[in-house]
């Protein structure tokens, strides 16, 4: 699994404060922290980038490459910010993201091959996010089209279905698992990541860990294989590795692989408690693990 760095994110009061001061100490303290968990590739989330997009983008790839010559994603919703990155990237940087809607397909499918960059195509429209998962598979096979007609190929590219929370869209949860097999089921199946920590988002602290693991040993067992996350948490990435337990716990669980749970260990019925919400066999509550 391709595991991509999550914490250089505007949202994180220390990155957005380092980055209105031009302090690069935090920053990259932040990305040495995060090398220390093995990641592949560190994304940089810029968000709207508003002010200053293309100098914040540029400045940002300059100091972080200052600590690591791993790969960058570059992740800014303002389009001129995200060409500034990838004009001085010194690797191949992964373009994320470009939705289907035609005027971000118009204008980010050239920038791409222009900078010969690999992308990240979000399954959303113009008209938002998809509804479900037949709505997330027409978006990514309509982005997948665009690519290899662009000539981007597979190999270069990632398809997002979209992670939601699952404390609002529980729905959602369940979509993106149906479309993770369905794009798995295609003649050429893509390459696909998610942001996986929307999984939890608003959810009681005391489950987010366990509900972010689980999701993506599910996911993992229909197809996905790249995510962005928490390097640091050695527990989830044991996970992305296929080295924990909970890989099994969880493909059992979901019926991809044969076998029985013994749910008399907390730990196996945690999991498979954490799957049936997954698949809206029950509904989500903070308190799931105690009913």
């Amino acid at each position: 699994m391709f595991t991509i760095a999550e914490k250089v994110n505007v949202i994180t009061t220390s990155i957005r404060d380092a980055m209105k001061a031009e302090d690069k100490k935090p920053i990259q303290e932040m990305v040495e922290l995060q090398l220390e968990g093995k990641p592949d590739c560190i994304d940089i989330n810029l968000g709207p980038a508003t002010k200053k997009g293309p100098e914040t983008m540029q400045w940002m790839v300059k100091i972080i490459e200052e600590v690591t010559d791993l790969p960058l994603s570059l992740d800014t919703m303002n389009m001129e910010a995200m060409e500034a990155g990838l004009q001085i990237a010194s690797n191949q940087a992964i373009l994320n993201s470009i939705s289907a809607a035609p005027e971000r397909m118009e204008k980010l499918i050239p920038m791409a091959t222009k900078y010969n960059a690999k992308v990240v195509g979000l399954c959303m429209s113009e008209a938002g996010v998809p509804r479900d998962e037949n709505e997330r598979l027409e978006n990514g096979y309509n982005l997948m089209m665009a690519f290899e007609a662009a000539g981007i190929g597979i190999d270069d590219y990632w398809i997002d279905p979209i992670v939601l929370p699952i404390c609002v869209t529980q729905d959602h949860v369940h979509a993106l698992i149906k479309a993770t097999k369905m794009f798995s089921e295609l003649p050429e199946k893509p390459h696909m990541v998610c942001g996986l920590s929307n999984v939890s988002n608003n959810c009681d602290p005391k489950v987010q860990d366990l509900l972010n693991r689980i999701y993506l040993a599910v996911l993992m067992g229909y197809g996905m294989d790249a995510v962005i996350l928490d390097p640091n948490d050695e527990k989830l990435m044991a996970v992305a590795r296929g080295e924990s337990p909970e890989n099994e716990w969880a493909l059992i669980a979901a019926g991809i692989k044969e076998g029985e749970l013994d749910l008399s260990d907390p730990d196996q019925l945690a999991v498979k408690k954490t799957v049936k919400l997954f698949f809206e066999k029950t509904l989500y509550a903070d308190s799931y693990l105690e009913l």
